[in-house]
This record gives C-alpha cells, structure tokens and sequence, in this order.
C-alpha cells in the first residue's frame, strides 16, 4: 500500500512513523479481505446497492480512520448519530425532499451506522438513498406540471432559497407550496433576462426533464463516496474518500496535467458550483471567476448557442468545460452568495495547458513616493508551495520550487535596488511542507520553523534549511482568509521571530496535515478509489496551533471574503484550537517602524483614498446581499430591486473616479469591462513604504461631500 504524507498537496513524511504505518495497513489489507456478509433484502427492485468489493472498502476506511486519524475516535453508536445526520445533509440538506414522515422513518437507522461500516453490511444508507431518489422524481414531475400555468407575478410573496436549518415539511401539501414557490422563482429568474413566459417554460422543462433523468443515471460509486464521505467529515473537515473516478481528478489537479480553464468543481443544490481556482490556469489569470459561483450554462464559441446545464451531472458539465488548448468556452455565471434572479456575468475563456509552471511565484515592483522621494516596493506572488519532486529524486539540478524561483526574484529585485519587499501569499492554499521551511529559511538566518505532532503524540520539529538569509530588508507577509496550511506556517513563522509583518486578513485557521492512502495494495492505479486522512497537527514555534485560529494580521485590510462563511471555524467537525510548549528560538528584531503607527497610519489613509472607500462600500454592499435569506416572488419589486443595486453599484465604481479625475462609466455594462483595481495590494505596498521611511504623517484630504467616510470592516 502506497502512503503519501499531505497537507494540501503531497508533503514529506514522519520516516518512522510511516515505516510503521507501512506495515500495519498492509496487513491491514489483508485482514480486510474476509468475505463481506450477505446483502439485504431491504433494497426495493431496480434500486442502487452495494457492491461486494465496496462493502469490502467500506469496511478497510473505517478501519483505518478508527486506527490512524488524530482525532482516535472509536466508531460508536454517538459516532453513529452524527454521521447518520451528515449523510441526509449530504443528499437533502436544503430541506427539500424528504418529508418528515421519511425521516421518522429512517431514525431507526440512526444508531446502526457504526455497526455498517464495521461489517460493510451497508444497505440501509442505500435504502435512504432510494426514497430520496423516489422523493427526486416526484418532485421533478411536480415541477414540470407547474409549468402548463404561468405564474401570478403581481402577487406579494417571498421565496426562502436558504433553508439549511430549516424542519422537514410535515405534509405533501407543504412540500408542493415549497416548490411552488422554487418553480416560481426560477421562473422569474429568467423573466429577469428579458424573456416572455412562453420560452420561460420552456427552458425549464428541458432544465426538470434533464434533472430527472440525471436522477436515474445515479450509480452506486456515487452513493458509496457520499456516505464513505458522511463518515470521514465526522472525524474532521480535510479527510476524505475519493471514489475510482474522483482519485482520477484529484491526480489531475494536482498534476496539472490537463487541458481546460483551471477550475476546481462541485455540485451545490442543483448548481455546479466552483470549488476553488488552480493558480495560473485561464480562470485564475482572468479573475473573473470567484469560488461558489455558480455555472448555469456553457457554449463552445464566442457567439454559439449556451446549453443549460443546471441539474446536469458534474462530470458532464466537466467535459463541457474541458476542451483542446486554445479553443473557447464560454460560461454563463450567477456570481457567488446573490440570489437566485441576479444579474448573471457571461465569461469567455481560453482554454490552455494547466501546469505546475503556470502556478510559478512571480514579482513585480510599485513606486510609491513618499515627501518627493520615489521607492521602490518589490511584490513577489507566491501562489502555492510547490516542487517538482520527480526532477528533484531523478537528480535533476534545475528543479523546480517554490524556494529557488523565490530566490532567483530576489536576486533580480535587490539588482534593481528595492527599498522593500511584500510577499502575497493571498489564496495560497498550501502545498509541499519543506517549502514552507525552506522559503522561511530565505528571510531569517536560521532556527526552527514549526512544530508537528503525529497521531502518537510524537513532536518533530523542522528547522529552516538554509545556512544564511537571502534578503533582510524590511519585509511584509499579505495574507487572506484562503491562506491556509503551508502558507500559515510560513507567515507565523515571519511573525514569530519578528522578521516581518502580517499584513490582510485572518488566514484560513488549517492546521493539520493529511495522509493519502491509496485503497489497492498493488495497483498503480487507484482502483478501490483513496482516503485522505488526518494524521497530525503542526504548531508554531510559540506552541500555539493555527488550527481554527489561523494566524493574526498586525494590520488588518479589508476583503469579501466572509469570514463566517470560509475558514476552518466555519467547518463542521474542525479539530480544535490547543497550545504545547515551544521551542528555543531568537527573535530578528522589529520594524523601524512600530505597529501601532502602521495602523494609525493605514486608518488614516483608508479614510481618503478613494479606492479603499470604494472597496469598503462594496463589501458592505455584499455583505447586505449575504443577509438576505429569502427573495420576493413579485417580479416588479425583482425589477426594481436590480435596477437599484445597478445603479448604486455604478455609483460607487463613479464616485471613486471622480476622486481620481476619471471620467464616469455611462453603464454597468461599461462598467463590467473594466479591470477592477487591487485595493489590498496597493496598500500593502503604502505600509511597506510606511515601514522604510518611518513617515508617521499622512495627507488628509476631506471626503467628497455627500458620501459616508469609509470604515474598516
């Protein structure tokens, strides 16, 4: 059985501690292979059941998850409940199938989900799966009858699309008010679009019929990975079992070794839904995608015809996608967290060869002045922590990695003399856990990086692998809330000793680092599908973990990103927050500057910039859309709520050009085609200038009249 030690990515293993793992799943394997028990009878004729192999995987992940995650939880009946609860999340977690007559019925279940996965007996999850599928079907054809009648529009009523905490509707009748209303809106969506009742229902009788006969494309692999999921996301959020199909995609994400636009998929309530963006691929480099957007229809050329495809299956609209290099794809985009009904963003992109080069750290240098001096401030983009590991183990003395392509820019950067450098590790994920070690190693001259604690309780800790600093001017860590993993450990170490500055967001809160274990003894390729397991946590230097914390700015910046919403905290099952005793270490000094002035400084300059009043008011304008949990069904008030977002929208983006001496946008369409400025990063680069001059005044410049003066959010 092969092992590879993770994070995000692949990452260096504890050698010991692996060793013995070796051992023990392999002969665990072997002791997985009895003979499963006969299957139920319980499954109604023509229903998805297990397989024999699958009851026999069934049986090896729940295994190994009791015996090597960190959490050592034993799969008992209160294990039992909770998986049970995630299972039906997974299928209906919207509310919007099963009645609560179903799931009295169910509950018997609950407190034998424990005892399934130990004997692999699992058709009792099948058995739910099928009254969902049955439920699926009656609600589709209800939907598709709702359609000979069009809608009363003038009617004032509400539409609840969030109804994730919501109880299970008591009766059939309910159930037909709840999709009443969901066909409705969906209905007035398209109304939105300009279009008359007649193809209105049109759409959305190919779009039912389509989902219907999705349901009954269903296979077994697709149950089994939901409920192997149901019980790996009971021991915490980053373990996962990845079906046959699944470890497929997940090797081509990682390897990068396809041809599309660079996005990361999911389905969410009917939605493909981007999960997250491959840095470098064509999404990423437009950035005009975002995660949970939502893709409503694809077309193959600049001007072709869109196919619908919501309710299609995943990997459908994935071939959809994918295509030969250099060709077009076009996606029609309801942006993430607006309402059903919103204006939707057509995007077109060229598909191209996503690779690990293409995700390489980059630089770029911004000239601030400061008292009529000009200075220079070198940024350098780390988008992962990456290596080419197979260069690196066939001798190859040009790999690639994060570390040396960091290095080789600051060498160019100090030949163009640069007063100082900010490192944007900004929805960096992770990656490759030495180059998190290594890439510290760069900024301070040598100490121990970050501490890990195996499922034993082992503690090792990594030391900065580099004899001498490459640069040791001043130096400013940009962060958000998708950094997460390796990128945390590296900005807590900057921190910790000192070094740098954290400048952003709070980070994602990931720390903790997974094993991928193939399911197949011999196989090279991933038959019986992979099990990503979490095997151990790492701490900073300090002793206090990242985990659900993540790691602190010393100067906050604003950013979209719902910290309610995304970050570890706002994950189910999340190992918790702990602190051990830290290691030795010297700390590299302060900046020129004290922190305190920085923030007075940057609150002072947030109140008269005009793109950073303008950031603001756009984050509180999504966070007012955030709020909102249901959407009127009258489509006059949809209509005039459109036209108020759009116009207030354009006058936010005019207000800010007019403080620039711009001239106005005429149109959100205008609008739309212009490039949005990065906010964050240009301050960074003003405190980076803050911190090398030591400049404690800055200009003030009254707001324009009439607007709120921007606050920090």
């Amino acid at each position: 059985m092969r092992v590879t030690y993770v994070m995000r990515k692949p990452l260096r293993r504890f050698s010991a501690w692996i060793a013995a793992f070796l051992l023990t799943a392999t002969a665990l394997a072997v002791v997985s292979a009895t003979p499963a028990p006969p299957a139920s009878t319980l499954l109604p004729p023509g229903a998805v059941a297990p397989s024999d192999n699958q009851r026999a995987i069934a049986r090896k992940v729940g295994a190994i998850l009791e015996q090597y995650h960190y959490r050592h939880a034993t799969i008992d009946g209160h294990f039992s409940s909770q998986v049970y609860d995630r299972y039906l999340d997974f299928l209906d977690g919207q509310r919007s199938y099963f009645l609560a007559s179903d799931i009295a019925e169910f509950e018997p279940w609950r407190m034998r989900f424990d005892d399934m996965i130990h004997t692999g007996e699992i058709d009792p999850a099948y058995l739910i799966f099928a009254r969902f599928q049955e439920r699926n079907r009656q609600r589709i054809r209800y939907a598709i009858g709702l359609l000979k009648t069009e809608p009363d529009w003038t009617v004032n009523e509400t539409f609840q699309f969030d109804r994730l905490h919501t109880p299970w509707q008591a009766s059939e009748a309910d159930m037909n008010e709840l999709w009443r209303k969901r066909v409705k809106n969906d209905a007035l969506s398209l109304m939105l679009t300009d279009k008359a009742w007649p193809e209105v229902s049109e759409i959305l009788r190919k779009r039912y019929e389509r989902v219907l006969k999705r349901v009954d494309q269903i296979k077994s692999e697709d149950v089994f990975e939901n409920l192997m999921n149901a019980y790996a996301r009971t021991f915490d959020p980053h373990s996962s079992y990845f079906s046959p199909n699944n470890s497929e995609e997940y090797r081509i994400q990682m390897s990068l070794n396809y041809e599309g636009i660079g996005a990361s998929l999911s389905i969410a309530d009917d939605y493909v839904t981007i999960t997250n963006l491959i840095q470098g691929g064509p999404a990423a480099v437009a950035g005009t995608l975002a995660p949970n957007d939502r893709i409503l229809g694809v077309s193959q050329s600049h001007d072709g015809a869109v196919v619908d495809v919501i309710g299609w299956r995943l990997d459908d609209v994935v071939q959809l996608i994918r295509g030969k290099a250099g060709t077009v794809v076009r996606l029609q985009v309801l942006p993430a967290g607006a309402p059903p009904g919103s204006p939707e963003k057509s995007l077109e992109f060229v598909r191209n060869k996503v690779t690990l080069e293409a995700q390489a750290a980059h630089k770029e240098v911004r000239n601030i002045t400061r008292d009529g001096r000009v200075l220079k401030v070198g940024v350098v983009t780390v988008p992962g922590f990456y290596q080419d590991i197979a260069a690196q183990s066939a001798g190859d003395e040009n790999y690639r990695s994060t570390t040396r392509d960091v290095r080789r820019l600051l060498g160019e950067l100090k030949a163009e003399h640069v007063d100082g450098l900010v490192l944007d590790l900004r929805n960096n994920g992770g990656g490759y856990l030495p180059e998190a070690t290594a890439l510290t190693g760069l900024f301070i001259k040598h100490g121990p990086v970050v501490q890990l604690r195996d499922t034993t309780g082992r503690l090792e800790v990594l030391d900065d692998p580099e004899p001498a600093s490459d640069y040791d001017g001043p130096l400013a860590v940009l962060v958000d809330r998708f950094s997460a993993s390796a990128s945390e450990i590296f900005a807590a170490a900057i921190q910790d000793y000192h070094r740098g500055i954290i400048l952003g967001q709070r980070t994602f809160g990931k720390g903790t680092v997974q094993n991928l274990v193939p399911l197949d003894r011999w196989s090279a390729r991933p038959v019986n599908g992979q099990l990503t397991v979490t095997i151990g946590k790492f701490y900073r230097i300090t002793g206090e973990s990242t985990q659900h914390r993540g790691v602190e700015p010393d100067v906050e910046l604003p950013s979209p990103i719902d910290m309610k919403e995304v970050g570890e905290s706002a994950l189910d099952s999340a190992l918790p927050w702990d602190r051990i005793a830290g290691v030795p270490f010297h700390t590299e000094g302060q900046s020129s500057t004290p922190i305190p002035a920085l923030v007075s400084d940057e609150d002072t300059r947030a109140q008269h910039d005009p793109d950073y009043r303008w950031l603001v008011a756009d984050i509180a304008a999504i966070d007012n859309i955030r709020e909102q949990h249901t959407v009127s069904l009258n489509l006059n008030v949809r209509r005039e709520e459109r036209t108020h977002e759009d116009h207030d929208r354009l006058a936010r983006e005019n207000d800010r050009r007019a403080a620039k001496g711009q001239p106005p946008f005429k149109s959100v369409e205008e609008l739309e085609k212009a490039d949005a400025p990065d906010v964050v990063l240009a301050q960074a680069a003003e405190i980076m200038a803050d911190m090398v001059t030591g400049v404690r005044t800055v200009p003030v410049v009254p707001p324009p009249p009439g607007r709120e003066t921007a606050r920090r959010g």
